[in-house]
């Protein structure tokens, strides 16, 4: 049986169409491995985010090519650059577009048969979630992701994603709910909902948005522990879907909402929903009590100025939310602000973001602080080898928030939700006991 290895770039929604391909080539007779000195064929899945994300994409390319291994390019580096990306390396043997990997079969088997190059990258990427593939994991723990729609209709000014991977496209809300269970019976504790934009899902087939039902659909589901939604956005944060995500007690009470911005005038140039962002996050607070709120900004978007960049301090001072990420504007081609002007140097950008990531910390270590002597459900992850036993609380998601350490001589399970007592605290991170 022949072996291809797989390595993966990117974000969450990367990683799931890198188990979808390895769910396709085990469905055709091909062995997976993500150890590359196992194959002579290697899948690279990449991402094209920003820059730094593309430079991790070529650096591992450049890696295994110099290790003389036959090189397939899957996703978004694929779908943003094409022939212009093999003009730069012409070793690539294969390239296969950000919604093109269901044809990964079809390119292993050329480059099999003796074909230099094989490429399958659509100019105008649909994304089709491939239903009757099983997902082979990469990544089995207490915690799963699933795909509940792909690309997006929004246009931001700042964002390549919707030129590479097209408009929104959801999945049938039954086949959620079979993937949900599926995982379930494999033992894992968390769902994690994720798309460009989850809170439009539904919109395209059933002519309305309709992620509340589907979280009463998956609450239902027995042997769940929590569900968790991931990437809102600002103009769906319905009435209706507050209540649903209050009232089902499988819904961890956490909201994930980039907003970018603050000031009106930079969010009209973004092409975002330009209005006073406080009212939303008081009507959200007010609905889910005790919810956390996971935001991210972007500093430095071309024509921010000094007093905009106030404006954005002083609410984030104000709104005091649990976790925030920012993030230095990156400059891409083919989105709308590439070619807007004042640029903003490089020098300005990682002072303010500097700024905010110094007063966020003041708010978290205070947040956190409020924790100390309160018993929280928490989640088991792993174990350190110092003896701390590695946990969540449902104020945290895996990989962008923080975890509770706890040390303890219990055999707590990774997976199992057990009630740990908050002893301590730094500015990200809670010290527990059981």
């Amino acid at each position: 049986m022949k072996k291809i290895a797989l390595i993966s770039h990117g974000c969450a929604k990367n990683l799931v169409d890198s188990e979808l391909m390895l769910g396709t080539l085990a469905q055709n007779g091909y062995e997976i491995t993500l150890n590359e000195d196992e194959s002579d064929i290697v899948i690279i899945n990449t991402c094209s985010f920003i820059h730094d994300a593309e430079k991790e994409s070529v650096d591992s390319i450049l890696e295994m090519i110099n290790e003389g291994k036959k090189v397939i390019i899957a996703g978004c580096l694929a779908q943003k650059h094409g022939d212009e990306l093999k003009k730069a390396i012409p070793e690539i043997s294969g390239m296969i577009g950000a919604t093109d990997f269901s044809k990964i079969v079809e390119v292993i088997k050329s480059i099999e048969n003796g074909e230099e190059y094989v490429q399958e990258v659509n100019e105008t990427p649909e994304y089709n979630y491939p239903e009757s593939v099983t997902r082979q994991q990469i990544t089995v723990g207490s915690s799963s992701y699933i795909k509940i729609a792909d690309g997006c209709n929004y246009r931001c000014g700042y964002c390549i994603i919707p030129y590479l991977r097209g408009d929104y496209r959801s999945r049938k809300m039954e086949n959620i709910i079979d993937e949900a269970k599926s995982l379930v019976k494999k033992g894992v504790t968390e769902i994690i909902l994720i798309a460009q934009d989850t809170t439009g899902y539904g919109i395209d087939i059933y002519k309305k948005p309709m992620l509340p039902e589907l979280l009463r659909e998956l609450n239902k589901i027995e042997g769940l522990g929590w569900i968790r939604i991931m990437y809102a956005y600002p103009t769906q944060m319905k009435d209706e879907l507050l209540d649903a995500i209050a009232e089902c007690d499988k819904v961890v009470k956490y909201i994930d909402i980039p907003l970018q911005h603050s000031h009106p005038e930079m969010l009209k140039r973004m092409n975002r929903p330009a209005f006073d962002y406080r009212e939303m996050i008081e009507n959200i607070r007010k609905r889910i009590p005790n919810v956390a709120i996971r935001t991210a900004f972007i500093v430095g978007y071309p024509g921010e100025t000094e007093e905009e960049f106030e404006h954005l301090y002083e609410f984030i001072k104000d709104m005091k939310f649990n976790k925030l990420g920012v993030f230095e504007y990156s400059r891409e081609k083919g989105t709308p602000s590439y070619n807007m002007k004042p640029q903003i140097s490089k020098k300005v950008m990682k002072e303010r973001r500097n700024k905010l990531m110094e007063l966020q910390q003041g708010i978290s270590k205070s947040i956190n602080e409020g924790f100390i002597g309160k018993t929280m459900p928490c989640i088991i992850e792993s174990f350190t080898d110092e003896g701390y036993v590695v946990a969540r609380t449902q104020n945290d998601a895996p990989e962008v928030d923080g975890v509770v350490y706890i040390k303890t001589d219990e055999p707590l399970v990774p997976g199992d939700i057990e009630n740990v007592k908050i002893v301590d605290c730094d500015e990200y991170d809670l010290i527990g006991e059981v």
